[in-house]
């Protein structure tokens, strides 16, 4: 009898079923026993530690700073099964800051300190970037439209003729009308002019040669009689002088440079095609004359 029932197919694949089952259950309870490892470290924490110190000016408490280690594993275990579902893939927000933080790495990949002759290079290759502005001496005298209205032309050119005659010892601040702005203007640079009177101006002023007095100038105040007395032009300043905006743009340029070698080296490892279903003609030939 016993011969017989080890002899069923039945029996084999009930057999077989419980083996298959036993054995689910011990890898089963094997994977939920050994779960993943987060390990938090002491360089962690401390960085957890300095950036709160440096937000609110004082150290955490020992509550606080369990409560920072605890958002840190939350943080992690979230962002851990977030993986494992796929959630950063197609989101934009996370493809970009992915971008960023790689050209960052590109940028700063070469952090060599610039000699003199880099900085001078650079300077002689971009003078008008750091060439000094040019800077006005003058004074002007100003007349407000609404009080001459159709006589400011006349009233401009009869003080033109009283300030230029020969020995005049007109004094200029008596004439005008009342204002706000300051009359005189010692080494003014062009910036300053442009901020206080305005671009049409300082446009005007720059080209009035130093001596007589002429105008009418408008501004965005109205309109002024000007004596120019001296004009500094532009220059281009030594490297001592510019030392240190040379080097920035210097650094600027050559993490820009490096972020587009590397992007380059990198596109070398991919075929883009780019379909452009909807597009009119002229812009799907610009298009498929680019690069990506």
């Amino acid at each position: 009898m016993m011969k017989r029932l080890l002899r069923e197919p039945l029996l084999h694949f009930l057999l077989l079923g419980a083996v298959l089952f036993a054995t689910h259950g011990i890898l089963s309870r094997g994977s939920i026993s050994e779960p993943a490892r987060i390990v938090v470290t002491q360089g962690q924490i401390e960085s957890m530690a300095l950036l709160y110190a440096r937000t609110w000016q004082r150290a955490p408490t020992d509550a606080e700073l369990q409560g920072l280690i605890r958002n840190h594993v939350r943080e992690e275990v979230l962002y851990r099964e977030g993986l494992a579902l796929g959630l950063d893939r197609d989101d934009p927000i996370i493809r970009r800051r992915v971008g960023q933080k790689l050209e960052f790495i590109s940028e700063n990949s070469d952090a060599a300190e610039p000699s003199d002759g880099d900085l001078q290079a650079y300077l002689d290759l971009h003078p008008a970037v750091f060439a000094a502005e040019p800077r006005f001496t003058f004074r002007h005298i100003y007349l407000d439209p609404r009080r001459h209205e159709k006589t400011l032309a006349a009233d401009a050119g009869r003080m033109l003729n009283e300030l230029n005659s020969p020995g005049s010892s007109l004094d200029a601040s008596s004439l005008g009308d009342p204002t706000t702005l300051p009359l005189d203007f010692d080494k003014a640079a062009a910036s300053r002019i442009k901020n206080t009177l305005g671009i049409q101006f300082a446009k005007a002023l720059a080209g009035i040669a130093p001596g007589p007095w002429t105008g009418p100038v408008e501004s965005g105040y109205g309109m002024h009689l000007v004596q120019v007395r001296e004009r500094t032009e532009p220059r281009i300043p030594a490297l001592a002088e510019v030392r240190e905006s040379v080097k920035r743009e210097w650094q600027l340029a050559r993490r820009i440079a490096a972020s587009e070698k590397s992007y380059q080296n990198l596109l070398q490892r991919y075929t883009v095609t780019i379909e452009r279903p909807g597009l009119g003609r002229e812009a799907g030939d610009i298009g498929s004359k680019g690069r990506p």
